[in-house]
């Protein structure tokens, strides 16, 4: 009986030391309008803690990740628990599954079971008095889509100005994109728009606040109704509530808002048949059109570029160039196409062209036929053409066309060209090289390749040996990867040096994993007074020491408490100076 107890004795305090790494969520259903509190909780401390990826999942991180830390003595017996705290926003309907964590604690991998969440639709949230907005975001931020103009031409540029109009009573913090207006039937150019700028206008008869948040030129390929289709933004805002501070001044509270721009339907007219030239390709703006060869007098063996180009403004890279027809004896190759355009609000304009190599066969005078291009002048409202001149191309020397094709040199019989000599002389002396191989069976390449494995078989010994040797040394493998790790998290840190929370997050994992190896100690035996005493034990100057402790301290605090983006630079550098000088200190 004793032995007895004795084992479930044991067997109870083994399941009270094992680790425990769980997710916890708020609520396991709710509206698509609510928020969703999610910890993951440990029971142990651990280093390199990875979240899922919320936005697979289908939620978007609005608050977080804060860390909650606490430790207690209860009867001689200590307890432990660490939490990872993230605030979501479902982004949509349905059964959402939010996957694996995982985090390292004493040298071990642990994950946390899935989530399953069911997120229905908008539900009434119902909300404190004092803490309800004085003014509503729904009445207060609209977003306008301003369209050039409604009834344009085929392939007449258009444009469409996303515009985002807020009262003076709030504010907008940040925005995202929900859906993205697709633009069927349409060429479409996005304007880049290097830094948003609030201005001031007039909307709905009253004076607001507006940012230009997107600038789009389309192009229609197609006559007749057509749909765009609404840009949809999720807005976070700040806005008045009841209560008041002790100046008399609201007090902000945080609200969202979706807005959307809605569908634009767009009636596009088909150009004119009345008038259409027969060679038009679909022009549509104000053009120019030259044709250019390099040079018109050639010798034989010579070759010239004929550079056909369109400049303007219009839908350049929308149509095609017209090509030339040379004559027979003129070999022409295809063109390389360049362009040169840029699209500003207004439109394409620039230049476009097709350069041709066309290199002469014969002896004589050729005529290249004029060109033409055609396109539709959107202020007149009429199809236009230019017309090229003739080009006269002189071949001066080279084999010449037999003499009844003179006349008609476009028609040209390579059967009677009168051509040179064409047989060198007969080199009097030869240089022969013998025809046999000597075997492969007795070679030195033979004897070499036998002796090959025989060769390697000390190399691989060696190798064995050392391998074993590496996999043997537990301790040198672990201080070797907290090294490694140490390495990355400080270089995380420097990515994250505008973001406060990021930042001091990454850097303190990097101040543990260099006490795991330069120390070689486990992140739950890192309390302030074992570091000192280890650093002591190792030759480490007492400043460098207090430093140390007071950064790794400073990082839990300065996650919560107002940080410039100076102080967090000048925290980087400490962090790379403190571990500089205990890599030099430390024996």
């Amino acid at each position: 009986m004793k032995r007895i107890l004795l084992l479930l004795f044991l067997i109870a305090q083994s399941l009270s030391a094992q680790v425990q790494f769980e997710a916890k969520v708020s609520k396991n259903t709710l509206g698509i309008n609510e928020r969703l509190r999610i910890e993951f909780n440990m029971n142990a401390d651990g280093d390199n803690f990875v979240a899922p990826n919320f936005e697979a999942s289908g939620f978007r991180v609005i608050g977080g990740p804060s860390q909650s830390v606490s430790q207690s003595w209860i009867n001689g017996k200590s307890s432990f628990n660490k939490s990872y705290i993230y605030i979501l926003l479902p982004t949509q309907k349905g059964q959402l599954t939010i996957k694996q964590a995982a985090i390292e604690i004493n040298g071990q991998i642990y994950k946390t079971s899935p989530v399953k969440i069911n997120v229905t639709n908008a539900v009434e949230i119902p909300k404190d008095p004092n803490e309800a907005p004085a003014v509503s975001a729904d009445d207060n931020i609209y977003l306008v889509a301003d369209i050039s103009k409604s009834n344009p031409y085929l392939n007449e540029p258009i444009t469409v100005v996303y515009k985002l109009y807020f009262s003076y009573s709030i504010g907008i913090s940040n925005w995202r994109e929900l859906n993205k207006p697709k633009y069927n039937d349409f060429w479409s150019q996005n304007i880049d728009i290097k830094q948003l700028k609030a201005e001031e206008g007039m909307f709905k008869g009253e004076r607001y606040r507006y940012v230009v948040l997107r600038k789009t030129v389309l192009y229609p390929q197609k006559s007749g109704k057509l749909e765009i289709e609404p840009l949809s933004l999720d807005i976070d805002c700040q806005v008045p509530s009841n209560r008041r501070n002790f100046w008399g001044q609201p007090i902000m509270v945080e609200d969202s808002k979706r807005v959307s721009a809605g569908s634009k339907v767009i009636n596009v007219r088909a150009l004119p048949e009345s008038g259409k030239p027969v060679d038009f390709s679909g022009a549509v703006g104000q053009f120019d059109f030259k044709v250019n060869p390099s040079k018109t007098t050639l010798k034989n063996g010579e070759s010239l570029d004929l550079t056909l180009s369109v400049i303007g403004k219009g839908n350049l890279k929308l149509f095609s160039l017209p090509k030339p027809v040379v004559p027979t004896a003129l070999e022409m190759y295809d063109p390389v196409h360049e362009e040169n355009v840029s699209t500003p609000l207004t439109g394409m304009t620039g230049r476009i062209s097709d350069k041709y190599t066309i290199i002469p066969q014969y002896k004589g005078s050729y005529q290249i036929k004029p060109l033409s291009f055609s396109y539709f002048d959107l202020a007149s409202g009429r199809y236009k053409t230019i017309t090229s001149q003739p080009i006269t191309i002189n071949v001066l020397d080279g084999p010449s066309v037999a003499s009844s094709e003179k006349t008609n040199p476009t028609e040209v019989n390579k059967n009677k060209v009168e051509v040179a000599k064409s047989f060198a002389f007969i080199k009097p002396k030869t240089s022969l090289k013998s025809m046999e191989k000597e075997d492969f069976l007795g070679s030195g390449l033979f004897y070499s390749l036998v002796a090959l494995p025989f060769l390697a078989i000390p190399l691989l010994i060696v190798g064995r040996r050392r391998k074993q040797a590496i996999n043997n040394d537990v301790v040198g493998n672990k201080i070797r990867k907290s090294n490694a790790l140490a390495k990355k998290y400080l270089s995380e840190a420097k990515k994250h040096l505008g973001q406060k929370e990021p930042f001091y997050i990454a850097l303190e994992k990097a101040l543990h994993n260099f006490l795991k190896a330069k120390l070689n100690i486990e992140t739950s035996d890192m309390s302030k007074e074992k570091i000192r005493e280890i650093l002591t034990e190792r030759n480490a100057q007492p400043e460098t020491i207090s430093e140390f402790i007071t950064l790794t301290e400073n990082c839990e605090f300065a996650r919560y408490a107002p940080s410039t983006d100076a102080a967090i630079q000048q925290d980087y550098e400490k962090a790379v100076a403190i571990i500089s000088n205990l890599e030099k200190q430390l024996k």
